[in-house]
Order: structure tokens, then C-alpha cells, then sequence
């Protein structure tokens, strides 16, 4: 039975965080990301993608042991595992023998995000039927610098401990709107099981 997605459904939601940076900017001291003119707080899609990926990952066995799997995930690679390497998108595609069915049959995250599978002579795009603007707080925000001390000294044998800072929000309510398409759906073949996993991965993964 085809069980493809058939209806567009839109999305809404939201959550809060306490004393936490939701989604710190690497460019910017991992700061939590905040519009300067509107002290709005965002959160990127990426984000909120990064964390449905690590729960159907690390909670419902999507890690490659039974067919299941996540394309989007951080493996070593087999070329460079000596040194430490991980793989690239080409040798992600090569686990799946840079197969395009093999990929969507098997990766969950390209039937709901979609993407770029660098097959071994071309590389094809996904648009993924599921697609979120990024989150944003609905309120203004307080950014707040937080010091302290570590729990170990800076080098073996000294005395002295650690210094650490980091950049909290002490309260932000985000909200993410997002869809499901259904036309998207056919092409990538995310099936209502698939639909159900994402809300379950978005309410316990957050």
C-alpha cells in the first residue's frame, strides 16, 4: 500500500528555554543568535533539523543497524579513519553504493528534509517536503554573560583552575512555523509514518 503523505498540513511549534542558549552563533563567541534592532531571539531551521536528526538517530533506531538510517550524520571516513577524518558527501553517498533509491529508501531525513546526494558522477537535489521558516522568540529578549571557574586546572600540575564564560537568554519563548507538502512528498516518498516520527522527534528531541 502507498501510504505516501497525501494531505498539506502546516506546522506550529513552540517551546521555551530557561537559562540556556537555544542556538549559539560559532561566529560570534556562540553567542544565542538575536536580532540587534528587534532583541527578538532566532533559532535556524538547521537547528531545529539537527535535533529531529539526533533523536530518530539516538531513540528510534535510525542508525544504520537495520536499514533504517540518517543521511546527515557525522561517520568516520573509511579513506582517511587513520587520521582521524570523517566523511564527506561523496563517501556518505557511497555507503548507499551512490545508489539515489537506496538513499530514500533508507534515510528518513531526505524523505522529510530532502538535500544534495553527491552521487559518484552528478549530484541531485532535493526540495524535501517539510520546511521550516526560522524560529523566532515572540517577545524581546535579555542576553546575559555568565563566568565562572572550570573543574580542572588549565595544564597538568598547576594549581589554578579554569576560567569559563558563556552567553545564556535567562527567558525565551521561541516559535517555528513550518509545512508539509504533499506534491514534495511524492518525489522523496515520505509516508505518513515518516510525518508522525518528525512531531514525536520535535516535541521529545527538543
Amino acid at each position: 500500500m502507498n501510504n505516501t503523505v497525501k494531505n498539506r498540513s502546516e506546522l506550529l511549534f513552540c517551546y521555551d528555554v530557561t537559562d540556556a542558549n537555544p542556538n549559539g552563533d560559532p561566529l560570534d563567541e556562540n553567542k544565542p543568535r538575536i536580532d540587534e534592532e528587534t532583541n527578538i531571539n532566532f533559532v535556524t531551521d538547521v537547528r531545529l533539523k539537527r535535533t529531529i536528526r539526533d533523536y530518530l538517530f539516538e531513540h528510534k533506531g535510525f542508525d544504520g543497524v537495520d536499514g533504517n538510517d540518517i543521511f546527515v550524520r557525522e561517520k568516520p571516513s573509511k579513506k582517511n579513519r587513520d587520521k582521524g577524518g570523517i566523511q564527506d558527501g561523496k563517501e556518505r553517498a557511497s555507503d548507499f553504493n551512490n545508489d539515489l533509491k537506496q538513499v530514500i529508501e533508507h534515510c528518513i531525513d531526505i524523505r522529510l528534509f530532502g538535500g544534495v546526494i553527491p552521487l559518484d558522477k552528478s549530484s541531485i537535489t532535493f526540495t524535501g517536503p517539510t520546511q521550516f521558516k526560522i524560529g523566532r522568540s515572540l517577545h524581546r529578549v535579555e542576553l546575559k554573560h555568565i563566568q565562572g571557574t572550570g573543574a580542572f586546572a588549565g595544564n597538568a600540575g598547576k594549581t589554578q583552575k579554569t576560567f569559563r564564560e558563556e552567553y545564556i537568554l535567562p527567558y525565551s519563548f521561541i516559535a517555528f512555523h513550518g509545512i508539509i507538502n504533499q506534491n514534495a512528498a511524492k518525489h522523496t516518498t515520505m509516508t505518513e509514518e515518516d510525518a508522525k516520527l518528525l512531531l514525536e522527534s520535535m516535541w521529545h528531541g527538543t
